[in-house]
């Protein structure tokens, strides 16, 4: 079956990252996904850089339906409760108690619709000092601890792509999934909650088990632990080596480099001496890899069955042998003629790619497929 999720019908009341996401990744899996938009717009994503389809829409909302409904009308939230009463599933990422104000409550719910799985993502859950403050990627990001493991606090800014905002959807869609597997087994209606700032804890483990054993966690105990490095090549570009803990890459390293003195220095011949004196190894790598430019070094690397990799920047990724290869992206067509490229599933089925996949839907594309009017 190469559309597991077919003949599941999704309800998205999100906006952003955290609620799409999560239905995404189920629209994915072949589920049907409804997202309910205001008219004024929409969802905010889609103007974040003017117009009503940005890039940062695109990447969270393709495979999925649009309809319209202001919700400040009591006949548009009539229609949401008639939509709710066909779904499987209703997400929300509201702040605590706009589902109950919508008049959506957990009662009015269950009476709507008894085998409803209702995923509620929260910043901070539903209740406690936090509750109601606004949470977004950075937030969580920082209050989880995992901003705290790459800015500088000498230079600090922040960096690199949203993280809690994806693993919060991820963890979503896994309770969603969760919960449609427990229905199947005669469980009924669950209501899941999964909130930021505990998804982003849950999603980094090995720091606060470092915490727990005693250990002092910095922004290098982890990658020091795994023997993981980035070095500067002659022509300036970078290359990533990950030594992990098997004796013959840490060997195949010094062959391949040809420091048989590094392999036998005091200071680097064990695994824990290499743990113990992380930084002083860097910057001795760092050194020998200056010599010769990135291409060179990936020929000898490669030879030498080594795990390393280019740090590829985002058009080098997406044009990476493995990447062309692996048939990554794919282009559709939105309804007006806007070519979208999007990412594939990375889930594969008995060999085979969940097809078709579809563009992200026009604001209301939808709206006189799942809306009764009244005249």
């Amino acid at each position: 079956m190469n559309r597991p999720l077919e003949g599941i019908r999704v309800i998205e009341l999100g906006a952003v990252i955290t609620g799409p996401y999560a239905s995404s990744l189920l629209a994915e899996l072949g589920a049907e996904v409804v997202k309910v938009e205001r008219p004024d717009g929409g969802d905010p994503f889609r103007s974040f850089l003017g117009g009503t389809y940005s890039p940062h829409f695109q990447a969270y909302n393709k495979n999925k339906r649009s309809v319209v409904l202001d919700l400040s009308v009591e006949e548009e939230k009539d229609k949401l409760r008639s939509l709710v009463q066909t779904a499987d599933v209703l997400i929300d990422n509201f702040r605590p108690g706009v589902l109950s104000r919508l008049g959506l409550d957990d009662d009015t719910l269950e009476n709507l619709n008894p085998g409803l799985i209702r995923c509620s993502i929260t910043g901070f859950g539903q209740d406690g000092p936090y509750a109601a403050r606004p949470a977004y990627d950075a937030v969580a990001q920082s209050l989880a601890g995992i901003a705290g493991m790459f800015v500088d606090p000498e230079n600090p800014r922040m960096t690199g792509p949203t993280i809690s905002d994806n693993v919060t959807g991820m963890y979503a869609a896994l309770g969603v999934l969760a919960a449609l597997l427990g229905r199947e087994r005669k469980a009924g209606g669950r209501r899941v909650d999964v909130n930021m700032l505990e998804a982003s804890m849950a999603f980094i483990p090995d720091p606060f088990a470092f915490d727990d054993s005693g250990m002092t966690v910095t922004p290098t105990t982890r990658v020091a632990a795994s023997q993981s490095y980035a070095v500067r090549c002659r022509d300036g570009r970078c290359l990533a080596l990950h030594l992990s803990s098997l004796p013959k890459f840490w060997d195949a390293l010094c062959a391949a480099i040809e420091r048989e003195d590094l392999r036998t220095a005091p200071m680097f011949e064990t695994r824990p001496k290499r743990f113990e004196n992380y930084a002083l190894l860097a910057e001795r790598l760092n050194e020998v890899f200056a010599a010769r430019d990135r291409d060179a070094w990936i020929e000898r690397l490669s030879s030498f069955d080594i795990p390393f990799a280019p740090i590829n920047t985002i058009p080098e990724a997406v044009e990476d042998p493995q990447v062309r290869h692996l048939g990554t992206f794919y282009g559709s067509r939105a309804s007006d003629g806007t070519e979208v490229r999007s990412l594939h599933c990375p889930i594969w089925f008995d060999g085979e790619r969940i097809e078709p996949q579809g563009p992200p839907p026009l604001l209301g594309e939808h709206t006189d497929d799942y809306i009764t009017t009244s005249d």
